[in-house]
């Protein structure tokens, strides 16, 4: 990763298996992710490859989603199906909160 960056705030993320993943790099001291967004950190391992960490934003706080310890240079390809995933569940809790909170106010109407 480049000088004075925490991470990469992952933007998109491919639904082909050897699909690409889309980021924006994290500037060191940038506020805690957003609901929802996904945040990687990789650098290089003791022995070979590249560990790397994903963690998550909640509504207040961020949490450890998943490491990959010594992952082999290719690690994007390895990650991305967990990545994918998580982002899937969040697109979806995020428009069933959306409904419910709809409901709600309709109810009370």
């Amino acid at each position: 990763m480049p000088d004075g960056v925490c991470g990469a705030l992952v933007r998109r993320v491919s639904a082909r298996p050897d699909g690409p993943l889309a980021i924006t790099w994290l500037a060191d001291g940038t506020p805690r992710l957003p609901l929802g967004r996904i945040r990687l950190h990789w650098e290089p391992a003791s022995l070979a490859g590249w560990d790397v960490t994903a963690h998550l934003g909640l509504a207040t706080t961020e949490v450890h989603l998943a490491s990959w310890l010594a992952a082999p240079d290719d690690w994007p390809r390895l990650v991305r199906p967990t990545v994918h995933e998580v982002i899937g569940l969040c697109s979806a809790l995020t428009f069933a909160t959306d409904a419910l909170d709809l409901s709600n106010r309709l109810a009370e109407v």
